[in-house]
């Protein structure tokens, strides 16, 4: 019976150290549609739009173990130099982290945390530019690993710029 004890407490203390990354909630934060040439921008066009879109993703701490993940989605629709739409999305999620190395914090919050919230950002995205009188936009999918990347070069970049001593 001891052995059956202790191997429980192992079993335990193994599954308490295990990395933890759960979604408590998501929810959007801010949206915004617009369409300033309404009715004359939903008549058929003989020319495919140039659609740009910005993402950028931010993180606040709640709690020790909770952090908000806002994906910011900016697309921009123009054809001939005309607005077709614009819309801005803010979408979060709650997530609670546990038992993550500090040193990989930062990649799971700007990597993972954001690649779990994404579809439900998308498909809104498709449904308010639908709701709009446009095609859905279904964005394309995200690396937010080379995002992460990029911006951790960015900032090599600039502290090598303010101490070129180091």
């Amino acid at each position: 019976m001891a052995d059956s004890d202790q191997s429980t407490e192992e079993n335990n203390a193994g599954a308490q150290a295990a990395p933890q990354l759960r979604v408590i909630t998501q929810y959007v934060r801010d949206l915004s549609f617009e369409s300033p040439n309404v009715p004359q921008s939903l008549q058929p066009q003989d020319e495919a739009p140039q659609i740009g879109v910005n993402v950028d993703v931010r993180v606040k701490p709640l709690a020790e173990t909770d952090f908000e993940v806002i994906l910011k989605l900016n697309v921009d629709a123009k054809i001939s130099g005309k607005q077709l739409f614009m819309t801005e999305l803010e979408y979060a999620g709650v997530f609670q982290i546990a038992n993550i190395p500090q040193e990989s914090l930062q990649p799971v919050l700007l990597i993972e945390c954001p690649r779990l919230i994404f579809p439900f950002a998308r498909r809104i995205i498709a449904d308010v530019t639908r709701d709009g009188g446009f095609p859905p936009l279904m964005i394309d999918p995200i690396d937010f690993a080379l995002l992460f990347r990029q911006q951790m070069q960015a900032q090599q970049e600039s502290a090598a710029k303010d101490h070129p001593d180091a």
